[in-house]
């Protein structure tokens, strides 16, 4: 059962790191919710003179006067006291690494999650990402309560967002954080009412359906392979980008190899058909052959150089006969 507050006597502690979490952590101060405190990531060493580097949601605590946790271990005794100690009622977590029972059963109001994804799909790491690969073409956000099995507890309210068949990750994601900061007032407002209503992730299951998941993105993920459809890329693409970008090697006629990061591709027709890996240049032009034709490359970077446009990287770098991307 749940205690009726008022948004100045409910007390709120905010867990988050990234830009992501800030639109969140903004739109409730902004409403006049009482913020006790946030956690977030330990400022890290960065540049040339290794000066320390806070985190979005740090820098916006200072400017805000927002008392700042940055604890190394989140299950260290002495931090656990010190959030213990602020009395608040409930805690939530915008972009944040594993809390450990002890701190997500705190509060008497609960921790509720704020999730890239219709969840149960996509539960994990990498939901913005992983839907874009797979070629969704629609996904969204989820506010659910904390239980200890990873992104599985009650959930509270889901809004769908549909992804355009060009849109890439960080497109999606500067969208997303904006409807998850309304999602998150809103999942406020329904607790400080009393009036939530909770559905177990099992109700959002289909007959015969099988869950999709969103693990991690490692490095493998991020190599093209030219043999497989140009659809599969250019989600492969697109889901990549601008981090941790796909990436592919250019062969010359002598064997000599570049490593490209390519941002942004598009779908074309052509007449030709070639060998997967094929480089073609048509009217300024790269296009580059999937196993069921070309597909245009429009965004690139070269290592070491900075990301331009196909065009401009067409005129600068010099491709002779008997160039190839590798497809394996």
């Amino acid at each position: 059962m749940w205690v009726k507050l008022n948004n100045t006597a409910m007390r709120i502690i905010f867990l988050g790191t990234p830009d992501f979490a800030v639109p969140s952590l903004d739109i409730l101060v902004a409403n006049g919710y009482n913020i006790a405190a946030v956690i977030t990531a330990p400022g890290k060493p960065a540049g040339r003179g290794l000066q320390i580097k806070e985190s979005p949601i740090k820098k916006y605590a200072d400017i805000k006067g927002i008392p700042a946790f940055q604890p190394v271990r989140l299950s260290d005794p002495e931090f656990l006291a010190s959030v213990k100690a602020l009395h608040a009622d409930l805690q939530i977590v915008v972009a944040f690494r594993m809390m450990p029972q002890a701190l997500w059963q705190m509060p008497p109001l609960g921790t509720f999650n704020l999730h890239g994804s219709l969840l149960p799909h996509y539960r994990g790491a990498a939901p913005i990402n992983r839907a874009i690969m797979n070629g969704e073409t629609e996904t969204g956000v989820t506010t659910f309560f904390l239980k200890q099995e990873i992104d599985t507890g009650n959930i509270i309210f889901r809004d769908k967002i549909t992804i355009s068949p060009n849109e890439t990750a960080g497109e999606l994601h500067d969208r997303m954080m904006v409807s998850g900061a309304g999602l998150v007032l809103k999942t406020v407002q329904a607790i400080e009412s009393g009036k939530v209503i909770l559905k177990e992730q099992n109700e959002f299951i289909l007959p015969d359906e099988s869950l999709k998941s969103a693990p991690k993105i490692y490095n493998a993920d991020c190599k093209i392979d030219w043999n497989l459809s140009r659809q599969t890329i250019h989600n492969q693409v697109r889901g990549l980008s601008p981090f941790p970008g796909a990436f592919t090697h250019l062969v010359d006629a002598g064997g000599t190899q570049f490593l490209m990061k390519i941002f942004r591709t598009q779908l074309v027709d052509a007449d030709e058909i070639a060998k997967a890996g094929t480089i073609r240049i048509f009217e300024k032009k790269l296009l580059v052959f999937c196993n069921d034709g070309p597909i245009e490359i429009l965004e690139l970077q070269q290592e070491g150089k900075k990301r331009i446009p196909s065009p401009e990287f067409i005129k600068g770098f010099r491709m002779e006969k008997g160039w190839r991307a590798l497809t394996n």
